[in-house]
């Protein structure tokens, strides 16, 4: 069974090391929860404000491309029925779904790049420091 990677990279500040982090260590992420580096075996956890802003927004692009698809398929429908009722000639309904197709496209690239990041995970410090 294979399981889609986001592409979300983790970045040890202690070690240095960029890994390709596994979905449990994503979801230690989203809860907060600190894990160990696989190369120095420091517990590591995201302090960023930004980073996790950015982070969290990956919940968000699930739906999005959804929503686009759907809205690609009405848009198609709909510039076929228009066609078929007259309102719109053949070339003009093959210049709107060529222009559909291509914003989705557009789309579907733009929320690729925003999947793709690399987190600065910070060492835990300790109470005895």
């Amino acid at each position: 069974m294979s399981v889609a990677t986001l592409g979300v990279q983790g970045r040890c500040a202690h070690c240095q090391t960029t890994l390709l982090l596994k979905p449990w260590q994503l979801n230690a992420i989203a809860i907060n929860e600190p894990f160990t580096c696989a190369h120095c075996q420091k517990s590591l956890e995201l302090r960023c404000p930004k980073q996790i802003r950015r982070f969290r927004s990956l919940d968000s692009l699930g739906w999005l491309r959804f929503s686009a698809s759907l809205t690609v398929c009405t848009a198609l429908l709909v510039a076929l029925v228009m066609e078929w009722i007259g309102l719109l000639n053949v070339t003009e309904q093959l210049n709107a779904s060529l222009i559909v197709i291509f914003v989705y496209f557009a789309l579907m690239r733009l929320v690729h790049h925003r999947q793709h990041m690399t987190l600065t995970l910070d060492a835990v410090r300790s109470l005895d420091d």
